[in-house]
């Protein structure tokens, strides 16, 4: 019943039909008013409050919250923290959800204020979202609460990655980078200092989120870590899920404490236990956003079909195809790295394949096509191959004539056929950009550096 509870009022943060604003504002110079410009997209109802104005931006505006003539999915508050308490009892009986965007709670001192927001929202029976986040943003329902104009923050695409973040601040960054690689989003949102809304209750609602196949998420701290690790778990087990924990050195856990006033504990313990419930951790915000760029545009693997004796049980193969050998090898020192084995060619294929080619070909593993390679040897290559590897990575330079764009619909279709993983890196230069998009139209993802493309295509193999 639970569980049934925290959906359904969760779907009223995720998929509200009429939303109220307290601290609308008439222009974007304030954060109010960028916020209400940013829900005129939205297709429901939306309520601003500010007792000044009788219209803002074209909507008719209510002087209080007890103004407004209709009950309302979500409410959204952006006003001085000491006002919070009040503002949210004017909510009683007539709202299903709040977002309370405004700070100036634990993260500054103010514990007793917060203390009294959490116990506020529990005598009114409300889900609270918050304090001191940025609230939501779902581009399937056109609903963007952020306080960010487009123009400074472009969102990235509908898709199916839900990213789920402690700070707003980190939130934004990671908006920035998944536009930037490509990557399509399902649900995005803060929940700051969480005094009722935490992580576990998101976990719990994405993992059974139609529209979600990956989820990502950034912490600092977590108040109960048997609930955090049980949702954790159970979400990891139905879909794809990443994790960045910051907050691992003694100064990092005093920062994330004083950032949003909740203690982050030690690390050590932290990713010994997660590990070992099988919950996949980031190192860092590139191998975060480079993890969910592979595994939004393609399926994970199953268990690779190689094994290799000793302690390390299973082995996932890669074979590495260049046009440069230089950045084969950095691919190749990656792959050690990733735990990753860059094998051999089989004995009768590598012999095949010197008869195949020309005699300056490298035939070995990375397989250098060199500057004279033409988007047939790709394929050739790969058909030669494909029953012999677990993962291939083709590193494409394009500054040669022989790379065209014909390239990637001929990728697409042995992919295609294949079903195991495959991604690229496409150096920058010559046709790079449209050869980039074809690719990725196609479903494979493209990277800037041969050591970004194996860490993702390491995702795709362990995730």
């Amino acid at each position: 019943m639970k569980l049934m509870n925290n959906r359904m009022s969760l779907d009223y943060l995720f998929n509200p039909k009429s939303i109220a604003l307290i601290g609308a504002a008439h222009s974007e110079e304030k954060l109010g008013g960028v916020i209400l410009k940013n829900l005129l997209a939205f297709k429901g109802k939306v309520y601003p409050v500010n007792p000044k104005y009788s219209e803002l931006m074209g909507l008719k505006a209510y002087p209080s919250f007890y103004d407004i003539p209709d009950a309302v999915d979500l409410s959204i508050i952006i006003r001085p923290a000491p006002e919070i308490p009040e503002i949210l009892r004017e909510h009683k009986g007539k709202a299903k959800c709040i977002i309370i965007v405004s700070s100036g709670f634990a993260e500054v001192g103010e514990t007793e204020l917060q203390e009294e927001v959490k116990n506020t929202g529990k005598e009114i029976g409300i889900r609270i979202l918050g304090p001191n986040c940025m609230g939501i943003y779902n581009p399937h329902r056109r609903l963007d609460t952020f306080f960010l104009p487009h123009e400074r923050l472009k969102r990235p695409k509908k898709g199916n990655v839900a990213v789920v973040s402690q700070s707003g601040a980190i939130l934004s960054c990671l908006i920035g980078a998944m536009r930037s690689s490509n990557i399509g989003v399902s649900k995005v949102l803060t929940y700051g200092n969480a005094v009722d809304i935490n992580e576990s209750d998101l976990y719990e609602y994405l993992a059974d989120d139609k529209y979600t196949d990956v989820v990502v998420s950034y912490i600092e701290s977590v108040v109960d870590g048997r609930r955090f690790i049980e949702k954790a778990k159970r979400l990891s087990g139905k879909k794809p899920f990443v994790l960045l924990k910051s907050g691992k050195s003694q100064s990092g856990q005093s920062a994330a404490f004083s950032h949003t006033g909740r203690l982050a504990g030690r690390y050590e313990v932290f990713s010994s236990i997660i590990k070992q419930f099988g919950i996949k951790e980031a190192d860092d915000m590139d191998e975060l956003i480079d993890s969910a760029k592979a595994i939004s545009f393609q399926k994970k693997s199953p268990h690779p079909s190689f094994t290799k004796g000793g302690a390390g049980g299973i082995s996932d193969r890669i074979l590495i195809i260049t046009n440069g050998g230089g950045s084969g090898v950095l691919a190749a020192d990656e792959c050690m790295r990733q735990g990753l084995e860059v094998t051999e060619l089989p004995e009768d294929k590598k012999e095949r394949l010197k008869k195949i080619f020309p005699h300056f070909y490298g035939i070995n593993n990375p397989l250098d096509l060199t500057a004279q390679v033409n988007d047939a040897d790709y394929i050739t290559a790969l058909n030669e191959l494909k029953d012999d590897f677990d993962g291939f990575l083709i590193i494409a330079l394009p500054n040669v004539l022989g790379i065209t764009e014909g390239l990637a619909p001929l990728l697409k279709k042995i992919k295609d056929e294949v079903k195991k993983p495959l991604i690229a890196h496409i150096a920058e230069s010559g046709i790079s950009k449209r050869l980039t998009s074809l690719f990725e139209k196609a479903k494979i993802p493209v990277y800037p550096s041969p050591e970004r493309a194996v860490r993702g295509l390491k995702a795709l193999l362990s995730v």
